[in-house]
C-alpha cells in the first residue's frame, strides 16, 4: 500500500453506527406506536429488525430488489412476524417515521473523527454509499463528517450499488485515482471488499464484530488501527 494516495469509505456500518443509531430511533417510535403492548421483548423485536434489513439490504445491493422494497418490505415483514393487526398499514408508517428521525442520529464508531483528520493530512479521502440518497446528506451533517471527503458518491447516482464495480470505477474516475492508488474500506466484505478488489483496488475490512475472516486480506476490528498502518 506504499503508492495509495486516494482512501474511500464506505459510511453505514462504518463510520456512521447503524446498529445503535438504528436502535435508538426504532425504540422511540416502539413506544410512540404501543408496541409493547403487542411485542414482550424489545430486545428480540430489535434483532428480529437487523437481521430482516441486513437481507433486505444485501438483495438491494445486488440488484434484486428496488429502493421502495428496502423502505418498507423490511417493517412489513417485521410487523407480520408480531403479529401486529394492520400491519401493512403501521409497517408503512413506522418506515416513513423511521426514515425520518433515524438519519438524525449522531452515534459514530469510536475513533472516527480522529482518524479522518489524521488520514486528511496524508491522502485524500473520499465516501462511496450505497444507503439511501436522500437521507446522505443529513448524516454527514448531523455528524459533521462531510469536511473530511472530496468525494462523497451515492451509488444512486451511478445507477447501480457496490459490488458493481461501475461503482468503485465511477469513484476513481471523479477523482483522478488509479486502482493501484487507491484504498478501499468497509464493513460489508461482498459490496466494500469483493467490489472494489473486482477493479484493482487495496482494501482495509473493518470487521468490529471480529466475524470470521473469508480471506486473508488485511482488516481492523477498531477505526484507531489504521493510524497504525496508513
Amino acid at each position: 500500500m506504499k503508492n495509495i494516495r486516494h482512501i474511500f469509505f464506505d459510511l453505514d456500518h462504518t463510520l456512521w453506527d447503524f446498529e445503535k443509531n438504528s436502535t435508538e430511533a426504532i425504540h422511540e417510535l416502539f413506544h410512540k406506536h404501543d408496541l409493547h403492548k403487542q411485542v414482550n421483548s424489545f430486545h428480540d423485536f430489535i434483532n428480529d429488525y437487523q437481521r430482516i434489513n441486513h437481507a433486505y439490504w444485501n438483495l438491494y445491493n445486488v440488484g434484486k430488489i428496488d429502493k421502495h422494497t428496502v423502505r418498507y418490505g423490511r417493517f412489513y415483514e417485521l410487523f407480520e412476524k408480531y403479529g401486529i393487526e394492520n400491519h401493512l398499514l403501521k409497517g408503512e408508517q413506522f418506515a416513513d417515521e423511521y426514515i425520518e428521525i433515524a438519519p438524525h442520529k449522531p452515534h459514530l464508531f469510536e475513533g472516527t473523527h480522529e482518524v479522518l483528520s489524521y488520514l486528511q493530512k496524508k491522502y485524500q479521502l473520499h465516501l462511496i454509499s450505497n444507503g439511501f440518497k436522500e437521507v446522505l446528506q443529513i448524516k454527514l451533517t448531523k455528524t459533521d463528517l462531510e469536511k473530511y471527503f472530496n468525494l462523497i458518491l451515492s451509488a444512486e447516482d451511478v445507477g447501480v450499488n457496490k459490488p458493481n464495480p461501475l461503482v468503485f470505477q465511477t469513484a476513481m474516475e471523479k477523482t483522478n485515482a488509479l486502482p493501484n492508488q487507491s484504498l478501499m474500506i468497509g464493513d460489508s466484505y461482498e459490496a466494500d471488499i469483493l467490489g472494489a478488489k473486482n477493479t484493482g483496488m487495496f482494501t482495509i475490512h473493518f470487521n468490529p464484530k471480529k466475524e470470521m475472516k473469508k480471506d486473508e486480506g488485511p482488516e481492523i476490528h477498531h477505526l484507531t488501527e489504521l493510524i497504525n498502518i496508513l
